[in-house]
């Protein structure tokens, strides 16, 4: 009579772990991921707006009570075209109706984060949903372009200022840009920022630094190209290279992507943080 071998049959035997609602919400984030990778940087925005909007001096805004699945906060400019990842996720809120959607956001950033090939960004759950009325005034998050590169810079460090963040840690946000494209339904402008938009990679530091951009002729707001004209930055981008305080990080990070990988993951994990209290950490894996 055949007998497996001892491995196989001690593999067989052992009782399958149980996975915590945290976790097998995440298998199903990490599933949606799979099945359409577009989707990914989406999420990714879907987090981060969640929580950019903390104010650390007036302690309101973050994504401690989850505001953005309301239509108040979804008008705001910058959250144009998020409505649908809310959607993507619902089925998950459905299945789950433990988890608030204020960590179901949180959580979907970076189960798609190491999706697409990023680092392992520690996650806190306990998030509280709130009201209509926590929303906050719209404007709080980064703007695109203030005119001219000073101006832009100094529109910057004010906005990640007011959520408690330095030039390293603005730097090391930013390389979120090398997932996803812009939309010009959505953002106004259009095209991605590097040829691979659904892996996290230092190629946005690369393309900064390397590339000749200039303005494209079109009929949209300022954007540059490069001469591919395959490719695109936003004036914000282009002032992490012309101030010499930020571009000192750019160039570290274009060189070093361990060292990216493990500012970013700090960074990205504080971000995901504003505004909510009490939380604990917990594993999504």
């Amino acid at each position: 009579q055949a007998t497996m071998p001892r491995t196989a049959a001690a593999a067989a035997a052992a009782p399958k772990r149980k996975l915590s609602e945290y976790q097998k919400a995440a298998v199903e984030i990490k599933q949606l991921v799979k099945a359409d990778p577009n989707k990914g940087p989406t999420l990714v925005r879907l987090a981060w707006h969640s929580s950019g909007t903390y104010d650390k001096a007036q302690r309101d805004g973050g994504s401690g009570p989850g505001t953005i699945r309301f239509k108040e906060e979804l008008a705001h400019g910058a959250n144009a075209g998020l409505g649908a990842a809310v959607g993507w996720l619902e089925p998950i809120k459905r299945k789950h109706p433990k988890l608030s959607y204020a960590d179901l956001f949180t959580l979907a950033g970076v189960v798609s984060i190491v999706q697409m090939g990023g680092p392992a960004v520690p996650w806190k759950s306990g998030r509280v949903d709130g009201k209509p009325a926590q929303v906050t005034p719209d404007g709080r998050l980064p703007a695109a372009d203030k005119g001219a590169p000073k101006a832009t810079a100094a529109a910057l460090r004010q906005t990640f200022g007011r959520m408690g963040f330095n030039d390293q840690e603005i730097v090391a946000l930013s390389g979120a840009h090398a997932l996803g494209r812009c939309h010009p339904d959505a953002s106004g402008y259009a095209g991605p920022w590097t040829p691979t938009p659904t892996l996290l990679t230092t190629a946005y530091y690369s393309l900064l630094l390397n590339e000749k951009w200039t303005p494209k002729k079109w009929d949209g707001p300022l954007q540059y190209e490069e001469r591919s004209g395959k490719l695109m930055m936003l004036p914000s981008d282009l002032t992490l290279v012309q101030d010499a305080r930020f571009a000192k990080y750019v160039r570290l990070y274009a060189k070093d992507s361990k060292r990216f990988y493990a500012d970013f993951s700090a960074a990205f994990a504080k971000l995901l943080e504003l505004g909510a209290e009490g939380l604990t950490p917990t594993s999504y894996v």
